[in-house]
């Protein structure tokens, strides 16, 4: 044996420690053995839905229900999340549903299970990279620090370690990959097995001008073929804008059907027969569709726990599955039947809340209606009252001003109760925003009063004009008169906004030539819905001169229009049309587009709208109004406070002591 050979055998000899024996096992061998059997034996083949069950923590940090997740709590997230296992054959699942449903959670149980179970690159998109990385904060961080399973396998996080960022966190086998629908860079950094897309409806239309956020995320997946999963989530927005209801549309459109506790009947669950006398939603049931009882909601538990999803149409794409619902199934303790009576209740009269209640409980799409009324139809709805007065339900007034080249047209608005509203002036004032004295003369109209059918005098309250056109000048005005009665407006166009009216933000404004860092206040307003509303209401169903004479009321919203106004001002009014066209990508969007040329009174319609809500009209409660009905010192007979009541007077001493902000 040579001197290396032998050097070897002894130096591997000598590794081995003292207490082995001559059949190779030590101390603790039996356990290490076991170690290692557990190590080699592969994981259990589980669904989505069954690993949420055996694994996921959830932490008072990011649920109101912490503890063990379980599935049976929201039995309706059983099918979906399975039908993201590798072992189901869709591609595609699309979910078009109601907020506070579980969805979210459905999402992040298959993120944890891909880490655990079926490691492969994946891509999570929600709106924008600020709302990824708040996600990622909020949930994903969570996720992986309260589920044991999941902090074994995700790097820790260093400051000199990239695999594990606040946007992409590595495990053996892939990566979490987490960015905004508005990052081109984002959607096409990586090639992805899964993409989960959460709230595509408030995706932009283009990622940095670079196509749909949509397709750029799915062609990260082509290469993984049949392999691939993708997840897509949502609350509906705007009828034909809707991603969400698109893509639904094209699947086999599940719905979730539960059995009747009393005769058995499977039904899918719809608003349409919750049932409740009025004033009493605490006592709302649901009535069946085959043998028309009422099912208390306290059988809902043992309903959700026997229902089943079921396809109520053929998919275009065999490859796609797609389900649908809404707040109705919420389980016990989470949104109770009452709560969306009482919600529905409250949003009547607004069509911003009534939207939100469709999207946001209901999961459907809201139906923007842009037709406008015939103006001629409009020359028989009109009503009798004197000329630069304010009808008795009227309790405050706001003006939308309309700059044009050689004049500035201003109409201002009354306001009641559920929005009514009443035109109580026109006018135009001539020689436009190069002219000093035309800016003296809008001045003036702010100090002026309008006489109230109690007797007392209302000024304007806010006044809302149009930046578009000469906008220095406009901001030269606003801050000369002050931005406390006056609000610079600046349209958007698109009806996905959270809210009709923004702001104000401060901009920079240059005065006579000086650049003044912040000197403005303006604010952004969708435009687009409040023409949507004022169609609306000026389309509604009005009582008769017969019924109005018994104390019949106006419906909330109705438009109240003079005698004086002529049909020039009316053909203005309805000068404008909502069509759906394409961009240039091929996307549909819905355009406002006008019908003539003229349309003055629309937009000075919706300034003095947008008025109203800065001001807070859209959100005052009862109290607030009857504070208004008591300052200006009137009675209004009638729940809508329509132009036919009739005031009540009191002691003129009374009326010199109330006196309101919103009154000359």
């Amino acid at each position: 044996m040579s001197v290396l050979n032998s050097t070897a055998s002894q130096r591997s000899v000598s590794t081995y420690p003292e207490s082995t024996d001559a059949t190779g096992s030590f101390d603790g061998a039996d356990v290490l053995l076991r170690a290692w059997g557990r190590g080699m034996r592969p994981d259990a083949d589980l669904t989505v839905s069954e690993w949420a069950d055996a694994h996921r923590m959830l932490g008072s940090r990011a649920s109101a229900e912490p503890g063990r997740y379980r599935t049976g709590r929201t039995p309706y997230m059983r099918e979906i999340m399975d039908a993201l296992s590798p072992g189901v054959a869709v591609q595609r699942i699309v979910f078009m549903k109601a907020a506070q449903v579980g969805a979210t959670e459905a999402g992040n149980n298959w993120i944890g299970y891909a880490i655990h179970q079926a490691p492969g690159p994946m891509l999570a998109v929600q709106p924008t990279v600020e709302l990824a990385k708040r996600n990622s904060r909020q949930r994903i961080d969570p996720l992986i620090e309260e589920s044991p399973e999941l902090r074994d396998r995700v790097k820790l996080a260093r400051s000199r370690d990239a695999g594990n960022t606040m946007l992409s966190k590595e495990f053996a086998g892939g990566i979490l990959i987490m960015t905004g629908a508005n990052s081109a860079v984002g959607l096409r950094s990586t090639p992805a097995r899964y993409i989960f897309l959460d709230e595509v409806d408030a995706y932009p239309a283009s990622a940095d001008e670079e196509g749909d956020p949509v397709s750029l995320a799915e062609a990260r997946s082509l290469t993984f073929s049949h392999r691939r999963k993708i997840f897509l989530v949502s609350t509906p927005t705007v009828r034909g804008l809707s991603r969400i209801e698109r893509e639904y549309d094209a699947s086999d459109q599940r719905r979730f059907f539960v059995p009747c506790p009393h005769c058995g009947q499977m039904q899918w669950l719809k608003f349409e027969r919750l049932r409740w006398e009025k004033g009493r939603p605490e006592a709302t049931d649901y009535q069946c569709e085959g043998c028309d009882r009422a099912i208390a909601e306290h059988h809902k538990t043992a309903m959700l726990e026997a229902g089943e999803w079921r396809a109520t149409a053929a998919a275009a794409d065999p490859g796609t599955v797609g389900y649908h619902l809404s707040a109705l199934y919420s389980p016990i303790g989470w949104l109770s039947w009452e709560r969306i009576v009482r919600a529905w209740d409250a949003a009547q009269g607004s069509d911003e809340a009534i939207r939100a209640f469709k999207n946001t409980i209901l999961g459907e799409t809201w139906v923007e209606s842009g037709e406008a009324p015939d103006w001629q139809r409009l020359q028989g709805l009109k009503e009798e009252w004197k000329p630069g007065t304010v009808p008795a339900g009227g309790l405050f007034l706001t003006a939308g001003a309309d700059v044009q080249k050689d004049r500035i047209e201003v109409d201002i608005w009354a306001w009641g109760r559920g929005l009514q509203s009443w035109l109580i002036d026109h006018v135009v004032i001539e020689g436009g925003p190069g002219d000093p004295a035309c800016w003296q003369k809008l001045s003036d109209l702010l100090g002026r009063t309008w006489a109230h059918a109690s007797g007392q005098q209302l000024t304007i309250a806010r006044l809302a004009i149009d930046t578009g056109y000469e906008t220095s000048a406009v901001y030269a005005w606003a801050r000369q008169v002050g931005f406390g009665q006056v609000a610079p407006v600046k349209g958007l166009e698109g009806f996905n906004r959270a809210s009709p009216v923004t702001g104000p933000t401060f901009v920079d404004a240059t005065i006579g030539g000086k650049r003044l860092r912040r000197g403005a206040r303006l604010w952004s307003v969708a435009t687009s819905t409040f023409k949507a509303e004022t169609y609306r209401f000026l389309r509604q169903d009005r009582p008769t001169p017969e019924e109005i004479v018994v104390g019949a009321p106006f419906p909330a919203g109705t438009v109240h229009l003079p005698t004086w106004a002529d049909s020039e001002w009316l053909k203005q009014l309805t000068a404008e049309q909502l069509v759906t066209v394409k961009n240039k990508r091929g996307f549909a969007k819905l355009e406002w587009q006008k019908m003539r040329e003229r349309n003055e009174a629309l937009d000075c319609r919706v300034y003095a709208r947008a008025a109203a809500w800065i001001l807070g009209a859209d959100r005052w409660s009862d109290a607030r109004w009857q504070e208004l009905e008591r300052q200006l010192a009137v009675d209004v007979f009638g729940p809508a406070g329509d132009a036919a009541a009739k005031p009540t007077p009191r002691s003129s001493a009374r009326r010199r002591m109330v006196r309101s902000s919103y009154m000359g």
